[in-house]
């Protein structure tokens, strides 16, 4: 045993030891101040839990937004998605759609009016009713031309928005252009937040701002079973029960069963394994395979559970910025790259793009940077999607004579013999590589596609910066050539769901985002097909255009993709109905009904 793992071992003894004291004060008993709704969301789980204690969720980058429809990071998401609800769920585990703030729903014989019903007695953290205006004015937001949220692209079909409507207070009537085989999903997507507290801004065009982190945590009004109770900036958001929150168990307790939900900023991943090796949080969602042996090794002594998932749902990619002006501003025209001219004629060469991909050995990335518990993957839709994964899928895996050939077919070569190619005018190919500075793998993979390309005359300068500057770069001020990330799969995981990443106008196109109209041919083709994926009834034609979607996008190599991981997650024995899933968040998507057992 090596004196590392001694160490950890002593702090596990020492955290538990600690934690006792604090764990009888966080499990007083909690008395339900106020009458349960008219019509309660009632949970049948397999064990009713108790009152009390705390969960501490560790994560590497805090939150940029409070405001859910605004927010298109998982730093964000995965607070943001605690603090407000739908009129519909997804339930991991069956994955299928559920009742949540609508108790019932009525499809017409046209397949395209949906009445949804509003539970009666369902109000917000501030105890106002929900009530179908406040349905009505997010479906407004999520139209907004000007703030586009990443929902809009779900909500759109032909370009015609869906026709929302309110009876009455407790009826909302939705009508879609044509019948949409996932409208029931896309209209869970969007998220009810107050109108009562947020018409103003959204009136007066500061809605993008609002409930943004600066705001006073008091001042933030939920749906969802949580609310905001405090916020340090770099160091923890922590949530507490919403008490007006519409669900409970079958003994009509009221939930959260958990007082607090907790999560903790560390700059990186050996953080967030130091503070679950030492007690002070209770669940890690994304550890270094290289940890996998250690955490196999320790359950019992650490009182906790590696659960194997599998092949992972999410993805690691890399792209080249492909971005234009599309509004005039200083020292910029319509329609000029953000990147140098250069370098842009190289980035929009898909034989520039599969030369890349052909260089990179990602069976030699596997043991190396994923400790051997990796799978190769050339699509959005991983082998962890057992409906839409294609197998047989159009890819350029690793190649280096083709790459060169391919390169030399563009009239590069290394003219002065520094190892590095020029193009036709002389330019070194060579461009930066931005990734998260607090993802150690990323880090990893940056080095790897780095070492690679060297090998084939192409020069790579790795950037990692902080995760939410990433996200402005990507974003806002496109500062980058290439970035190196990730995508979450959406919930649930139909193509549908992808159509922000998909359709040219989507604000997770991430080569270039939210184009007035499609840059190319393969583009405006992909967006009609996503038209036949969101409408098309038959599942077998749903997933012939998607395979069409995803084999545009593979010869295109607008994406360049790099292995998915193994998921093996360590989570606390201490709490109950725990259910994790491969589908995000694989932990905390059932957190309203996890609850410290009594033998802890």
């Amino acid at each position: 045993m090596t004196l590392r793992t001694l160490v950890f071992i002593g702090l596990i003894a020492v955290a538990l030891t600690i934690g006792c004291g604090r764990r009888a004060a966080q499990q007083a008993e909690y008395h339900d101040p106020n009458p349960l709704p008219a019509e309660p969301l009632v949970y049948n789980l397999s064990t009713v839990g108790r009152y009390g204690g705390r969960f501490v969720f560790g994560e590497t980058a805090g939150p940029k937004t409070f405001n859910a429809p605004m927010a298109n990071e998982a730093s964000s998401n995965d607070i943001d998605l605690r603090l407000y609800c739908s009129l519909a769920d997804f339930d991991n585990i069956t994955q299928e759609m559920t009742p949540l703030l609508a108790k019932s729903w009525e499809i017409a014989p046209d397949g395209m009016t949906w009445t949804f019903h509003l539970r009666k007695g369902a109000a917000f953290s501030d105890s106002h009713p929900i009530t179908s205006d406040d349905v009505l004015f997010n479906f407004q937001v999520a139209y907004d031309e000007t703030l586009h949220p990443s929902v809009q692209d779900l909500l759109k079909i032909d370009g015609k928005p869906f026709d929302v409507s309110a009876p009455d207070p407790s009826t909302v009537v939705i009508k879609t252009p044509r019948p949409i085989a996932t409208a029931l999903e896309a209209i869970g997507s969007v998220y009810i937040l107050p109108k009562h507290v947020l018409e103003a801004s959204f009136k007066n065009g500061s809605f993008g701002s609002a409930y943004n982190v600066s705001t006073p945590p008091d001042k933030i009004v939920t749906s969802g079973p949580w609310r905001i109770t405090q916020y340090v900036a770099g160091e923890k958001t922590v949530l507490g029960r919403n008490p007006y929150w519409f669900g409970v168990d079958q003994q009509n307790h009221r939930l959260p069963y958990l007082n607090e939900l907790v999560f903790v900023t560390v700059p990186d991943q050996d953080a967030l394994d130091l503070k679950f090796r030492s007690g002070e949080i209770h669940a890690l969602d994304n550890p270094k395979p290289e940890n996998y042996r250690w955490y196999q090794d320790h359950q019992q002594e650490g009182n906790f559970t590696l659960h194997d998932l599998g092949p992972d749902i999410n993805t690691n990619f890399f792209w080249f910025n492909l971005n234009k002006v599309q509004k005039a501003a200083k020292g910029r025209n319509v329609g000029d790259p953000y990147v140098e001219p250069a370098k842009y004629a190289w980035f929009k060469n898909p034989i520039f793009r599969r030369a890349v991909s052909m260089s990179i050995d990602r069976d030699a990335m596997i043991p190396s940077v994923f400790f051997g518990q990796g799978y190769k993957n050339f699509a959005l839709a991983t082998e962890a999607n057992k409906v839409w994964h294609n197998a047989d899928i159009v890819h350029y895996d690793y190649n280096p004579a083709e790459a060169r050939k391919l390169l030399a077919g563009l009239g590069w070569k290394d003219a002065n013999g520094d190892g590095v190619l020029e193009d036709s005018q002389g330019h070194p190919i060579s461009f930066t590589m931005k990734t998260n500075s607090d993802n150690i793998m990323r880090i990893g993979m940056a080095n790897f596609v780095k070492d690679d390309l060297a090998k084939v005359g192409i020069k790579v300068t790795l950037v990692p910066v902080d995760f939410n500057t990433l996200i402005s770069n990507l974003r806002n001020d496109f500062d980058y050539d290439s970035i190196l990330l990730g995508l979450q799969s959406g919930t649930p995981p139909d193509p549908s769901m992808m159509q922000n990443v998909w359709r040219s106008s989507g604000l997770t196109h991430y080569w270039f985002i939210s184009q007035q109209k499609p840059e190319t041919p393969e583009e405006a083709r992909i967006d009609h097909l996503m038209d036949e994926i969101v409408t098309n009834q038959n599942l077998a034609a749903r997933q012939q255009a998607y395979r069409e979607v995803e084999t545009i996008a593979s010869e295109q190599q607008w994406a360049i993709w790099l292995p998915i991981r193994r998921i093996k997650i360590p989570i606390s024995n201490r709490f109950g109905n725990l259910q994790p899933s491969i589908l995000p968040h694989r932990i905390l998507w059932n957190i309203d009904r996890i609850f410290v057992k009594a033998s802890s």
